[in-house]
């Protein structure tokens, strides 16, 4: 039997396979709502056959989208734009889950597809970042406020507020964020935390506010709710943040009730020399699963069906998420599962063509 292809319960949910939709960014909100492009792009994924659609980068508040086009999660407005998309994601028999972000110093940048680069202003209805010391990531980004002990406990405030909204909505699995250099992956970092005080400094320091939020949103949602929380395992550069410090971050996570780490590199800074190539992160996954001895998902250049079958195989990670492969191909899942000689079941609107 395929393992790729096999179901995995997390607390009250079931996942039917191991395919996950990794969160990717569309930059294509308006004041935070979702949109049709949402649905479109989310549903066609459930349709698709992927087990756990997990929606982009949420951001917590206003000022921790990544662009002024970002999807928001910080009102109820936005709950109510949610609602029809992760009500179609279910329908099509795949769990619909989000991811909960601040961008923190790579806050009010320009979209991908913007005719700007770098740092958006007032002006074009950018806003002032926050991060843990007011270092910006690179010149061309805004400068960001240092957080303040008030500015830290609203960043939890919020988290928590989110993960109560994201249920509100219909979403069955909640990702903390913690990972490309966005805010709390800033805290963890010594390259972008240059406090002195409790929030910086020594390693269990520069983890509380990541544990802090996962620990609060675990309180929030109670023992039914999956709770992910995606990391950057490593910085790619000397006297950053290390594969050792993700396994002690893996376990104390793991002590106040996150279930899984979703298992990512790299984004803290530009200068990172990342060997990319097909399956990079999948060793930093099993590293994290079999030190901290805590499941892991593991994604990065995961193409094949036979390489994601294997990475399950090998105990190299729980479950296996795609990203640009599934923009490619929205059904690959249902021709993994033909390939792999699993049960293919889908849509019946697209039988015919299975």
């Amino acid at each position: 039997m395929s393992l790729l292809f096999s179901p995995l319960t997390v607390r009250s949910v079931t996942l039917p396979n191991r395919v996950v939709v990794s969160p990717m960014c569309q930059y294509s909100a308006a004041d935070g709502l979702p949109n049709d492009w949402h649905l479109v792009h989310l549903g066609a994924r459930a349709v698709g056959g992927a087990g756990l659609v997990l929606a982009e980068a949420t951001a917590v508040q206003a000022r921790g989208r990544i662009s002024p086009q970002d999807v928001g999660i910080w009102n109820d407005e936005q709950v109510r734009a949610w609602r029809p998309i992760t009500a179609f994601i279910r329908a099509q028999g795949s769990v619909p889950g989000v991811q909960l972000a601040h961008a923190g110093r790579k806050a009010s940048t320009y979209s991908p597809f913007a005719d700007g680069r770098g740092g958006v202003p007032d002006s074009e209805g950018g806003w002032t970042p926050v991060a843990p010391s007011p270092v910006a990531f690179v010149p061309e980004y805004r400068q960001p406020e240092e957080l303040d002990a008030d500015g830290i406990a609203e960043v939890v405030r919020d988290f928590v507020a989110a993960a109560r909204r994201a249920l509100d909505a219909g979403f069955e699995v909640l990702e903390v964020h913690a990972a490309h250099g966005y805010l709390l992956h800033e805290f963890l970092s010594p390259l972008s935390n240059r406090r002195t005080d409790a929030w910086g400094g020594s390693l269990e320091n520069r983890m509380r506010l990541t544990v802090d939020v996962t620990e609060a949103v675990r309180r929030e949602v109670g023992d039914e709710v999956p709770v992910f929380v995606r990391i950057s395992a490593t910085d790619w550069v000397d006297d950053g943040w290390t594969d050792e410090d993700s396994v002690v971050l893996a376990r104390r996570l793991a002590d106040v009730g996150a279930d899984l780490v979703d298992v990512s590199s790299g984004g803290n800074t530009a200068q990172a020399p990342i060997p990319v190539g097909p399956g990079y992160q999948v060793p930093l996954a099993e590293t994290v699963r079999s030190k901290a001895e805590v499941p892991t998902g593991a994604v990065g250049m995961i193409t094949d069906p036979r390489q994601a079958e294997k990475i399950l195989a090998d105990g190299s990670a729980d479950l296996v998420l795609l990203a640009r492969e599934l923009l490619r191909d929205p059904h690959w899942p249902l021709r993994a599962a033909a390939e792999l000689g699993a049960e293919v079941r889908p849509p019946a609107q697209y039988a015919r063509a299975f």
